[in-house]
């Protein structure tokens, strides 16, 4: 079986009602290995690219708002991202997310488990899960620099930046 990796995303959803750890739980039952790990306050560009595919779709506002977790507000609105590497881990992980629909998904699944369908017919699923090994490499590569893996899967280069500004921690101030 080949190794692969996945990006999986625990939505704004999963965190209102605090259920990382109960998700967590459930993705270990895969053996997988967690290589990156961060909390994303997910920015409109992020969402549009995450979403790309769907962008023709009637729900893709709703779907980029969702996954932002402007419906859910301060302080719902991230998410936790994850980037899990195993033998056939695609499949493995994606059976136990279950179903896109909450109301399709096998009940011991955690979007059957833990998801729903609002009134408003969004699909509150808690979880994200690359579908395909083209999309998890689309997607890691969205969500994750290459220095936050702690285990490189795709080829890099090192390039260098003149311009680059960044926030660093100030030293200078003491509390």
């Amino acid at each position: 079986m080949p190794v692969e990796q996945l990006l999986i995303l625990i939505k704004p959803d999963g965190i209102k009602k605090s259920l990382t750890g109960n998700i967590l739980t459930k993705l270990s039952e895969a053996r997988m290995v967690i290589v990156a790990a961060k909390v994303v306050k997910v920015s409109e560009e992020l969402a549009r690219n995450h979403y790309c595919q769907l962008s023709s779709k009637p729900f893709f506002k709703e779907l980029v708002d969702y996954i932002q977790g402007k419906i859910y507000g301060e302080p719902w609105d991230r998410v936790l991202a994850f980037v899990y590497q195993g033998e056939d881990a695609i499949s493995r992980m994606r059976k136990i997310a279950g179903a896109t629909n909450p109301e399709e998904a096998d009940p011991v699944s955690i979007r059957g488990a833990y998801g729903r369908i609002t009134t408003k017919g969004v699909y509150e699923n808690v979880v994200h899960c690359s579908s395909e090994a083209s999309e998890s490499e689309r997607e890691i590569k969205l969500w994750f620099k290459p220095d936050e893996i702690v285990k490189l899967m795709y080829p890099t280069k090192k390039i260098f930046l003149e311009k680059e500004e960044r926030v660093v921690w100030d030293d200078r101030v003491v509390r």
